[in-house]
């Protein structure tokens, strides 16, 4: 984003009565960093089948960012590419593999961008290069329509190395240091636990949502929008909803308001008119079920634009969310809680998003996209800063990776602080305690395995 582009989005915004930081929020003490060299790498990992928008995802990439300054110092930043969440027309058009080809040549096209460039801000230097990749990624996906996710999802990794690196040249040991003071208070709380949601996708079995709950998860996701017409979702999506409330609405949690364990739905974006979640939301009544409906998540395509203010339920923006000025389009529609994902659409523009739902007392949680076991600490010092959500007493973050990777013990091994409290789900909830925040949840740390990828890097 330019500076004339940013004006005029900072102008709406305003208008829309929200305080909009200026674009340079850095302390004038913030070194000017110059990018010397630049690499990038990716590694495949196989999954166990995960079933949503009417597809499934069946092999995640892990891309991994190189960032060295000028004077010397090397960071590697993580990211996990989501083709078939952040774009499902591009998922659809290619073969699985080729979609993440896709999303790594932009994240390799904005590295090749920040060679020989420098910058003082991360959250200024993705608002530069977002325009550009995003142009890069319609020409080569061929698809004028591409979403910003698409882009701001290849952007993660690079996004994270600039923090890293940002943090090392200005002697930022916490993640609290790093957060620039516009953007403090949306990030200002300490949860003591954040709970660890599950994801089932379409098609699981109540009996297994059951054991979850045995398992002491008390709020799970739970994907809707089954495969098929609207005629045929909405039955199989209503037959789900009688066999979960039936097999799980009787758990009793601590961890909310009435005791009850609250559901969790995620449409990504299957129903096509307002009426056919209508139908939903009246058979939850009809049930009994309905009062234990905590959020709805984007239910419509973002095209859709019909006002969910008057649902009676609360209803998720998530990627549809993409931006800040899209946030603020989707509280205006009356969506009334925020998924924010600093794993899938950049911790930089994470920041902005909570100040915004902050500002506007929208409540947000964290979702996930299938991440690797450091990633999800990147997820969770966001989840434990957030404001409580309404009805639940502890800090609210999906993580879904020990669920579907192959191999997530060892990619849990390459996590620099493994063994530490908070990096494991005891009882359905992650213990952010003390050491948590004093380690940041071990983003700051080398991973000996992922920096190892870059060691003949002269």
């Amino acid at each position: 984003m330019n500076r004339r582009e940013f004006t005029k989005s900072a102008i709406t915004l305003a208008a829309a009565g929200v305080t909009v930081p200026t674009l340079h929020t850095k302390p004038a003490t913030m070194k000017k960093i110059k990018i010397s060299k630049v690499s990038s790498n990716f590694e495949r990992e196989p999954l166990n089948p995960y079933r949503f928008k009417g597809s499934a995802i069946t092999d995640s990439w892990q891309a991994v960012a190189m960032l060295e300054s000028e004077s010397g110092i090397r960071k590697v930043g993580l990211g996990t590419q989501g083709v078939l969440w952040s774009d499902s027309k591009v998922f659809a058009a290619h073969s699985e593999s080729a979609g993440n080809a896709l999303m790594y040549a932009m994240s390799e096209h904005a590295l090749q961008m920040l060679k020989g460039t420098s910058f003082t801000n991360p959250v200024t230097l993705l608002d530069d290069l977002l325009p550009e990749v995003l142009a890069y990624g319609k020409k080569i996906t061929g698809n004028p329509d591409l979403r910003k996710t698409f882009a701001l999802n290849a952007l993660v990794c690079v996004d994270n190395a600039a923090w890293l690196l940002y943090a090392q040249e200005n002697g930022l040991k916490q993640f609290d240091e790093l957060v620039p003071e516009a953007y403090k208070p949306g990030l200002s709380y300490r949860h003591e636990k954040v709970a660890s949601i599950p994801s089932f996708s379409v098609g699981t079995t109540a009996e297994r949502i059951r054991q979850a709950a045995d398992e002491g998860y008390f709020i799970m996701k739970l994907k809707t929008g089954a495969p098929g017409t609207q005629q045929e979702m909405i039955e199989k999506d209503i037959a789900f909803l009688t066999a979960v409330h039936k097999a799980t609405g009787h758990f009793e949690t601590p961890y909310t308001k009435d005791g009850k364990i609250p559901y969790y739905f995620d449409a990504n974006g299957r129903y096509e008119k307002k009426e056919t979640l209508l139908r939903f939301l009246d058979h939850a009544k009809k049930i009994g079920a309905f009062d234990q409906i905590a959020v709805i998540e984007e239910p419509f395509e973002e095209a859709n634009e019909a006002f969910v203010g008057d649902l009676g339920v609360r209803v998720a923006a998530d990627e549809s969310a993409h931006t800040v000025e899209d946030a603020a389009r989707r509280i205006e529609l009356g969506y009334s809680a925020i998924a924010v994902k600093a794993i899938a659409k950049t911790l930089s523009m994470t920041m902005k998003i909570t100040q915004l739902a902050y500002e506007k007392k929208v409540p947000c949680f964290c979702a996930d996209l299938t991440v690797s076991p450091i990633l999800v600490d990147w997820n969770k010092n966001v989840a434990a800063r957030l404001q409580p959500f309404p009805g639940m007493s502890v800090g609210l973050q999906e993580t879904n990776g020990h669920q579907y990777y192959k191999n997530w013990e060892r990619l849990m091994s390459y996590h620099p602080k493994a063994e530490s409290t908070w990096t494991r789900t005891k009882k359905g909830v992650y213990l952010t305690d003390a050491s948590f925040y004093a380690e940041s949840g071990g983003i700051l740390a080398p991973s000996a395995h992922y920096d190892g990828l870059f060691e003949t890097i002269g």
